[in-house]
């Protein structure tokens, strides 16, 4: 009996202790992991390196990624592409003391393989549900693929074109800006942190990038509270309310403190007044680029001073991993401020759900069936459709009649594939092109064998060639109606691409002038990342329509707009 009694002691305090376990709380487990890492293993958390294969900044070699991985010194990765990438990172990682997960980031801005228009096409539709489901979607194939968080939404307001980093926000709202904001924070998260059709978002840049002096990229800001509160922090703080599971600090200087090591805008407003619970993570070297503003004299005075100023995790620098442990030891920071900027990693990984499984969301089979979704592909339709802007429509010239006889379908723009995606896109390794629309596709499949299609060149992006031209106009002056697509390339918008000059370039105008000359209705398409200056063509082209950078379905939602099946509202 006795026997009998112990067993049922033992037995009824195992099941107690299970449930007990159960019942911890997220933040309960962080803890429990915490007291048993080393500072070292807790620096490694804050330490957040690119892969070998894909870069989105200045790359440092480093040739032990690995041993570094296993010694649990690194707590992210980014630009990592693929579910089978993803688990063989992942398998380092848990041969770890510890076994804790990685984080994939990445740079999902307006779509994975299915590409949608670049984020201030999408904002001109004022379509916030539609631009929900476009980050719904990315976050569907992204996660599927791995990921398990992205690099936006970019929420920077923007009011100086020449700025290059123009084309990933919503534009120089603040209201629009605002509730795009958390449409995509709720696209990208989904129901709930955790879900393997989800991702965590990453609300950048922190804080009035989108305001740098003569919209210069990286360029200092001269801002006053009362601008900063009313223009530039409002959509951050919609982000936050919606639920945004981490930010980004920006590469500018607000009033001579950079937003890296800016304890104001980190420490005061976000973490404190807003109450923030997730973490920051650096733009790309942005901790050891304080040197370069002069803010700080070396890697060790600028780690210091992002981990004061409340930056969590380091991305690329190496500052934190090359100093923070000396840093302690000199009594300059806190193991209270590391444990502080740790426990918000944790907590991520935890309701992620990768202490449970570090590999559910590297599932090959999800990842063919995520990337090859016709409803996904319908998405991109719509909401390419839904950005394209009518700029001018002078006697009625569209809609174009689907009884028309002959179509001369002109341009540098008309034919290439990759161009349609914008800036910003992903190169999936093992995914070739062919599933991107280009113009002239879309204007085939619309018009079928009832109408004749000819196509000329007419002249480059840019350069001054006009050799071309002859062949353009031979063409034009066979057809009932011309349409020009003319623009940019993909890559004149973007990251590191602002410019003084924001004209069409090249000789596209001239090519304009030469059609207009036939006598010919022209329909003009103006292809960019950014509003550009075409004086010449606001003038003179009876029909424009603007149409930025759509994405895969580019061709197929320009045909819907051009016969009206779709009527451009953007």
């Amino acid at each position: 009996m006795k026997y009998k009694i112990l067993a049922l002691f033992f037995l009824t305090f195992t099941f107690s202790v299970s449930v007990g376990a159960q019942k911890k709380t997220n933040s309960q487990k962080v803890d429990s992991v915490l007291k048993l890492m080393t500072l070292e293993e807790k620096i490694g958390q804050l330490n957040q390196y690119n892969d070998n294969n894909l870069a989105t900044g200045p790359v440092t070699v480093d040739n032990n990624k690995i041993g570094q991985i296993k010694s649990g010194q690194v707590g992210s990765l980014l630009n990592v592409l693929g579910s089978e990438r993803t688990r063989s990172w992942q398998n380092l990682a848990m041969q770890s003391r510890l076994k804790i997960p990685l984080l994939f980031g990445q740079d999902v801005i307006h779509g994975y393989k299915t590409t949608f228009p670049i984020p201030l096409a999408e904002a001109a539709s004022w379509d916030v549900d539609a631009i929900q489901l476009a980050a719904r979607v990315a976050a569907t194939e992204a996660s599927a693929s791995g990921i398990h968080w992205t690099f936006a939404p970019m929420v920077d307001i923007a009011r100086d074109p020449r700025w290059g980093r123009v084309m990933e926000g919503a534009g120089e709202d603040t209201y629009l800006a605002s509730l795009i904001a958390a449409a995509r924070v709720k696209g990208f998260q989904g129901a709930h942190f955790g879900d393997t059709n989800a991702v965590m978002a990453c609300v950048k840049h922190f804080a009035a990038y989108g305001a740098a002096v003569g919209a210069r990229d990286y360029n200092s800001v001269d801002m006053s509270d009362r601008q900063l509160w009313e223009i530039y922090l409002p959509p951050f703080k919609a982000a936050l309310d919606a639920g945004a599971a981490s930010f980004m600090n920006s590469f500018n200087d607000i009033n001579g403190v950079p937003g890296t090591g800016n304890s104001y805008l980190q420490r005061t407003i976000l973490k404190g007044k807003w109450g923030f619970k997730g973490f920051v993570v650096s733009d790309w070297g942005s901790i050891n680029e304080l040197v370069n503003h002069g803010f700080a004299k070396n890697d060790y005075e600028a780690a210091l001073s992002a981990i004061t100023a409340g930056s969590d995790m380091d991305m690329e620098s190496r500052s934190y991993k090359n100093n923070l442990v000396q840093l302690v030891k000199d009594k300059k920071v806190s193991v209270a401020l590391i444990d502080d900027a740790v426990r918000r990693i944790l907590l991520k990984k935890f309701e992620m759900g990768l202490f449970d499984n570090p590999y559910k969301f590297s599932n090959v089979e999800r990842e063919k069936v995520a990337l090859n979704n016709a409803s996904h592909t319908a998405a991109a339709r719509s909401m390419a459709a839904k950005s394209i802007v009518l700029l001018k429509n002078e006697n009625n010239l569209l809609p174009l009649s689907k009884h028309l006889k002959t179509i001369a379908f002109i341009g540098p723009l008309v034919k290439p594939l990759k161009q349609n995606k914008g800036f910003w896109d992903i190169e999936i390794p093992g995914v070739d092109s062919n599933f991107i629309v280009s113009q002239w596709e879309g204007l085939q499949n619309k018009v079928g064998a009832t109408t004749n299609l000819l196509y000329a060149k007419g002249c480059e992006i840019e350069g001054d060639n006009k050799d071309g031209f002859a062949a353009a106009i031979a063409v034009a002056n066979q057809a009932d109606v011309v349409v020009l697509s003319i623009g940019e390339r993909r890559d004149m918008s973007g990251e590191a691409k602002s410019k003084a000059n924001i004209s069409i370039p090249g000789v596209q105008e001239d090519l304009l002038k030469a059609l207009l000359a036939t006598g010919k209705p022209v329909v003009v398409l103006v292809n960019a990342g950014r509003p550009l200056v075409f004086n010449y063509t606001a003038d003179n082209a009876p029909a424009i329509l603007y149409t930025w950078w759509l994405g895969s379905e580019s061709g197929n939602a320009i045909a819907d707009v051009l016969f009206v099946d779709y009527n451009p509202a953007a």
